[in-house]
């Protein structure tokens, strides 16, 4: 059994309520609740996979309209305690997967303007999001192997969640077809 996880109920309204294989959990938005739900999840059943899907803010020009798969996440809204943005002081700076594809900066903010975008665009990372640093992290301390996919909602500057708030079905359904692609279902 794998474990279907997306921050928002809105990320999912293209997929059904009963997915062959997949149990669905909505965490929230944001590291805190991300890390509480998938821990209770986690904790409470054993999972094959964690498939994460939902939407992210593309910062990186090359990058379209699509669905990208994950291979490492850090967290672009901390300091350690010489300053260093990006580095915590007692988390790793990155937590990586094994699968190629985009690094996606989390942060507990929903980025919208251009100012955080050349904040955090030196950090290395295409995508923005608010959970998957957690996820990953969380994953890993289970030992269960994850695998997250996002798809661009918008380009992270001003009027993104405008942007977002148009976009999040059609990015939905872009998930899901990646979804029955990759795994049948």
């Amino acid at each position: 059994m794998r474990l279907l996880v997306a921050a928002l109920a809105s990320e999912l309204v293209a997929f059904p309520d009963d997915l062959d294989g997949f149990d669905r959990l909505v965490t929230g938005p944001g590291k805190l609740q991300a890390t509480y739900a998938l821990t209770r999840a986690l904790d409470a059943n054993a999972y094959d996979e964690v498939v994460v899907v939902g939407t992210a803010g593309a910062i990186d020009a090359r990058l379209e309209a699509s669905v990208y798969e994950i291979a490492a996440a850090l967290q672009h809204d901390v300091t350690d305690i010489d300053g260093i943005v990006g580095q915590h002081v007692s988390l790793p700076a990155r937590v990586e997967l094994d699968a190629d594809g985009v690094t996606i900066a989390t942060g507990d903010h929903f980025v919208d303007d251009s100012e955080a975008v050349e904040v955090i665009r030196p950090l290395g990372a295409g995508l923005v999001d608010m959970e998957t640093y957690a996820y990953i992290w969380v994953a890993q301390r289970f030992g269960v192997p994850i695998r997250v996919l996002k798809a661009v909602s918008d380009r992270a500057q001003d009027g993104a969640i405008t942007d977002w708030r148009t976009a999040v079905a059609a990015c939905s359904h872009q998930l899901r077809d990646r979804i029955r692609a990759d795994y049948g279902v």
